[in-house]
């Protein structure tokens, strides 16, 4: 015998025993993510128990370990400051023009060898930026291999090429000059220069104690581009009361250098001592002086 029953009836059967099936399946899947989860939080759990652990043990067998990285710099960096080298500067703008490695070698020589830290400056390098920001690489001692012009003011040579119309402003405010060497001919190159008002006004920063050492000729024939160093900073300037020429402007800064810095001898006796050595003659008749007066009783050792 065969019961009928209606389309509607049987659609609604099936939905009920759909729903009675899809009810007891979330039921499962819904265990077993619990179940899922429930495993993740106690491996999870574990590895947590086992890393503090380890920390404790190693804690316990170590307890400096932790503060000691922060112990270590910080002496370190006593350390350093308390043995940290000074700086010294050859700035040899003279390379581009008449070269001379053996001086740069025996200078650099001479310095390192009384503990100096040197940093050499080829004539590429000696730009008006380069002079701007010269006092704020703190050197102790700048050795200046720079050609000069006769002032005043006088004129410190960069191996930047001259024109009207860059720096107009520090060139309006004589910060700035052209300079050209003594036997210039209508084409040949000129640079600019820096002034005394350039040091004064452009140069970011002050000098430490410096000793500045000026190469050029005539660069204590007036006392203005002395000054000038001397306002922003620096202890002592050196350098020539007229033209030198350079087969004796090279060796006697580097005898000059040596008793400065490893014999130790004031700045007056150095001076007094290369003059002995290097004096004048019939054709190169230029003194070697300092400025001010007063630093002729310091010492390089002072100056630290």
């Amino acid at each position: 015998m065969y019961t009928f029953s209606h389309p509607k009836d049987r659609a609604s059967s099936c939905m009920k025993a759909k729903k009675k099936l899809g009810t007891k399946h979330q039921i499962r899947e819904e265990k077993k993510r619990e179940q899922r989860i429930g495993n993740v939080i106690t491996v999870a759990i574990s590895i947590a128990i086992i890393f503090i652990s380890g920390f404790i043990i190693n804690s316990l067998l170590n307890p400096s370990s932790a503060s000691q990285p922060v112990s270590s710099t910080t002496q370190h960096t006593q350390h350093n400051s308390t043995t940290q080298q000074l700086g010294a500067a050859i700035v040899d703008q003279m390379s581009l023009s008449r070269p001379n490695q053996t001086f740069i070698q025996t200078a650099t020589n001479v310095l390192e060898k009384a503990g100096f830290f040197v940093e050499y400056h080829p004539g590429e390098e000696v730009t008006i930026d380069f002079f701007g920001d010269l006092p704020a690489h703190d050197y102790r001692l700048v050795v200046l291999r720079v050609h000069s012009a006769v002032g005043p003011p006088l004129g410190l040579f960069t191996s930047e090429p001259y024109s009207q119309s860059k720096y107009v402003y520090e060139q309006i405010n004589d910060q700035l000059q052209c300079v050209a060497f003594s036997n210039y001919k209508l084409g040949d190159p000129t640079f600019f220069g820096i002034s005394p008002n350039f040091v004064s006004a452009c140069m970011n920063g002050k000098f430490q104690k410096t000793i500045i050492i000026a190469m050029g000729c005539d660069g204590l024939t007036h006392t203005d581009m002395a000054r000038a160093f001397i306002q922003k900073g620096a202890k002592a300037y050196i350098g020539w009361t007229g033209s030198i020429l350079g087969t004796r402007n090279d060796p006697a800064i580097t005898h000059l250098l040596s008793r400065l810095v490893i014999e130790k001898q004031t700045i007056e006796k150095a001076v007094a001592d290369t003059m002995r050595e290097y004096g004048s003659s019939s054709i190169d008749s230029s003194v070697l002086l300092y400025y001010p007066l007063e630093a002729g009783t310091q010492t390089i050792e002072n100056l630290q």
